[in-house]
């Protein structure tokens, strides 16, 4: 794992005494058993036809947002933006 990120959660009592005690059990750290656990819930949730169809429309919603931030653009700078000139280019 390169990119290892911290994640911090709270559990409520109970379900974090029964964590320890499987994980005992397997033979395993809390830390494993979370980790097994997320990633099994996240290849359900991606294989699940209800976020697939949520995803189509979460492009759908950043497509539209990046048209709008374009015509914005183009409103304010024209079709093509150019590059404000640096001290070195005005110097040339």
């Amino acid at each position: 794992m390169s990119d290892v990120k911290t994640l911090a959660i709270r559990l409520d009592g109970d379900l974090h005494n029964r964590l320890t005690i499987l994980a005992k059990l397997s033979g395993i750290s809390i830390t494993d058993a979370i980790r097994t656990a997320i990633e099994k819930e996240v290849e359900a949730m991606a294989t699940s036809p209800e976020t697939a169809a949520k995803a189509a429309d979460f492009q759908a919603a950043i497509a539209r947002e990046a048209e709008e931030q374009r015509a914005a653009i183009e409103a304010l700078f024209g079709a093509t933006p150019t590059k404000p000139r640096t001290r070195k280019a005005a110097a040339d």
